[in-house]
C-alpha cells in the first residue's frame, strides 16, 4: 500500500485535537471551522490508511497510533516554528516585532526610562509588549507567544536562557499618619504584629512579600490582598496596613504624591532579583544577550539611585 504524504497542517490539526480531547475545541483553538478540521483529518487517515481517533459524542482519543506519531509530529511542529522563527527574524539583525513580556509590577515602572533609549540604540526593533504574570511570561515563552520576557527570579519553567539586570529592593509605606512616621529611622522590631497589604497571591510578588512579613514578625492581611501595586497604595493611604513596595514603583506612582509615606528602615529589607529571558534556541539570542548588556547599562546611568545593577 502506498502511504501518502501528511502535510503540516493535518499534523498540527491532529496534535490539536489529541491535546483538547475535542474537535470543537481544536477548531476553538486554532481559529478555524470544525469541518475544515474533520476533514483535515479524515485525509490524513486516509492517506495513511489508519485510524487516528476514536470518535464519541463526548470527544476523540487517540488511537495507538496516533499516540506513537505523536512525539514525532511535536519535533516536527517545533522545527517549524524555529523555521519560522529564523524567517521572520535576520539572524544578524534586530529588524522586526520581538514579542515581549513583561509583568504587570515592574514594567509600567520600568519600561518608560529605558524603551526610548532602546529604540534610539536599536532604531528597526519594534517591541510589542504584553503584561502577564511570572509564571504565565515563563510558559508563554517556552510555548512561543513570547520572544523574550522580563521576570524575576526564581523562575519555575526550566531550559531557559536568563540573563540577570539589576536587584530592586523594596520599601515600607504606611499612611501619613501612622505612628511609624513620626519615626526618623524605623527599626525591625517596630514592624513586629503590624499588619502588612500584599498583592493577589497569582503574582510572584506575593510571596516576597509573604517571606518579608514572615522576616519581620508581621501579619499579612489575606483578606485585603489588592489586585494591583495601585490597589495596595491606595489601601495602604486609608489606614488598613503597611506594605513593601518595589523601589521602581514607589519611584514612579509614590515619590511624586503624598498620599502615602516611605519610611527609612535601619537595615535593606530585601530585594527581587530581574532577569531578561528567552529560549536557548532563539533565533535571535545574541541580540537577546546584547539587548540584556545594553538595559544593564542604562541602569546604571539613569537608575542608579533605586537598583542594584547586576554582574553578567
Amino acid at each position: 500500500m502506498n502511504v501518502g504524504q501528511p502535510t503540516i497542517k493535518q499534523l498540527k490539526y491532529l496534535h490539536c485535537v489529541v491535546m483538547t480531547k475535542s474537535f470543537r475545541q481544536a477548531a476553538l483553538t486554532l481559529g478555524v471551522s470544525q469541518p475544515t478540521i474533520t476533514a483535515q483529518i479524515a485525509a490524513l487517515e486516509e492517506n495513511l490508511g489508519l485510524t487516528l481517533l476514536e470518535r464519541s459524542r463526548t470527544g476523540a482519543l487517540p488511537t495507538a497510533a496516533a499516540r506513537s506519531m505523536l512525539p514525532h509530529i511535536e519535533t516536527l511542529l517545533d522545527e517549524v516554528k524555529s523555521i519560522r522563527d529564523v524567517a521572520r527574524f535576520s539572524l544578524d539583525s534586530g529588524a522586526g516585532i520581538h514579542r515581549l513580556g513583561v509583568p504587570p509590577t515592574l514594567g509600567p515602572y520600568f519600561l518608560p526610562d529605558v524603551i526610548p533609549d532602546i529604540h534610539a540604540a536599536y532604531p528597526t526593533l519594534r517591541l510589542y509588549v504584553r503584561e502577564e504574570p511570572p509564571r504565565d511570561l515563563e510558559n508563554g515563552l517556552l510555548d512561543g507567544r513570547f520572544d523574550l520576557i522580563l521576570t524575576t527570579l526564581p523562575m519555575e519553567v526550566t531550559g531557559l536562557t536568563a540573563e540577570p539586570l539589576f536587584r530592586e529592593p523594596f520599601k515600607l509605606c504606611a499612611a501619613p499618619d501612622h505612628e511609624l512616621v513620626q519615626r526618623k529611622i524605623v527599626r525591625a522590631g517596630d514592624i513586629a504584629n503590624e499588619r502588612l497589604l500584599a498583592i493577589e497571591e497569582r503574582h510572584r510578588l506575593f510571596e516576597q512579600m509573604q517571606a518579608l512579613a514572615n522576616k519581620y514578625g508581621a501579619r499579612i492581611m489575606r483578606d485585603y490582598e489588592g489586585t494591583s501595586l495601585d490597589t495596595v497604595r491606595q489601601m495602604i493611604g486609608t489606614g488598613i496596613g503597611l506594605a513593601f513596595l518595589p523601589s521602581l514603583y514607589v519611584r514612579s506612582e509614590i515619590d511624586p504624591r503624598s498620599d502615602v509615606s516611605v519610611l527609612k528602615l535601619n537595615e535593606s529589607p530585601t530585594d527581587r532579583e530581574v532577569v531578561l529571558a528567552w529560549r536557548p534556541s532563539a533565533a535571535q539570542r545574541n541580540l537577546y544577550k546584547e539587548l540584556a548588556s545594553f538595559i544593564r547599562s542604562l541602569c546604571s546611568t539613569k537608575l542608579n539611585d533605586y537598583l542594584e545593577v547586576s554582574q553578567p
